[in-house]
């Protein structure tokens, strides 16, 4: 019986042993640095939109799909999509002649208000930045809607006599905002290109 229990003693002495070599070789292991996710987006390179409309202005070739068309409306309208495949989003414009008839203006400037003002459910604030060219007679305001929300950036600009315009951004993507933050951030800067080069026909 003396002999048995050595021998046990022994033989599981050598399987600790060896269980200990096994698990302890390799290498040290140290917590790995919290990554944050790095997202390179090309410098923007704008040119001319050279689209047959009662505007002007200049896009980003990074918008590699453009369509325009007429809009049924009580005034000449065009719907403008600039599409962004490798953002997965898209910058929607909407243009409206207004005709010198102050009621159209009072009420495309109301739309276009309210559109930003459904938002606020959502969005955790909605700070606006008015847009001034007195040179070019371009007058709006754009707002950034942060949060969970289907368009993170919505603006308007006009001459408040002839001619109207508004624009949203969306993405593909299902709305969440920490995600989608940088590429929103870069496309602000298309919107605000937009807005600053818009010239009037």
């Amino acid at each position: 019986m003396i002999v048995k229990t050595k021998t046990y003693c022994v033989l599981k002495s050598l399987f600790l042993t060896f269980v200990l070599a096994l698990t302890a070789c390799g290498e040290d292991h140290v917590p790995k640095p919290k990554a944050e996710l790095r997202l390179d987006y090309p410098t923007a390179n704008y040119v001319d939109a050279n689209l047959n409309l009662p505007f002007a202005f200049e896009k980003n070739l990074l918008a590699t799909k453009v369509e325009s068309k007429a809009l049924k409306s009580l005034t000449e309208s065009y719907g403008i999509n600039l599409e962004y495949p490798a953002l997965k989003g898209t910058i929607f414009l909407t243009y409206k002649a207004i005709n010198s008839d102050q009621n159209n203006f009072k009420a495309f400037l109301r739309d276009a208000q309210k559109f930003t003002l459904e938002h606020t459910k959502k969005a955790d604030e909605i700070p606006a930045y008015p847009f001034e060219n007195k040179q070019r007679k371009v007058y709006g305001m754009l707002s950034e809607v942060k949060g969970n929300v289907a368009s993170p950036a919505q603006f308007y600009v006009t001459d408040s006599i002839n001619h109207f315009l508004t624009g949203s951004l969306y993405f593909y993507a299902k709305p969440n905002y920490d995600s989608i933050l940088p590429a929103a951030n870069y496309l602000q800067k298309d919107i605000k290109h937009i807005m600053e080069t818009i010239t009037w026909k």
